[in-house]
């Protein structure tokens, strides 16, 4: 299962607070139109077979391909000098 740092746990609850998208909203982590790339946006909720995963108060909705792909991954999140919130995904160690 996806595992989040402290950071990713902080950083995905303080954005959905501040964006006051539902009080059960999360980061939903879905595949692009292509499957290709990973695209990223909060959501007032999970989709129906999204896999759900929480942390310190935070909530990550997986499309259910994604969790698949990233069941063996930590996903970290940083903040650049702009503000700006940076995702990384890594192989769990």
């Amino acid at each position: 299962m996806l595992t989040l740092t402290e950071n990713a746990s902080t950083l995905i609850k303080t954005l959905a607070e501040q964006r006051a998208v539902a009080d059960d909203a999360g980061l939903r982590i879905s595949p692009d139109s292509d499957g290709a790339e990973l695209m990223l946006d909060l959501a007032p909720a999970p989709e129906a077979t999204d896999q759900v995963v929480e942390s310190a108060g935070a909530r990550v909705f997986l499309e259910e391909n994604v969790a698949v792909v990233l069941s063996d991954k930590t996903l970290d999140a940083q903040l650049d000098e702009s503000g700006r919130v940076l995702f990384a995904i890594a192989r769990e160690s």
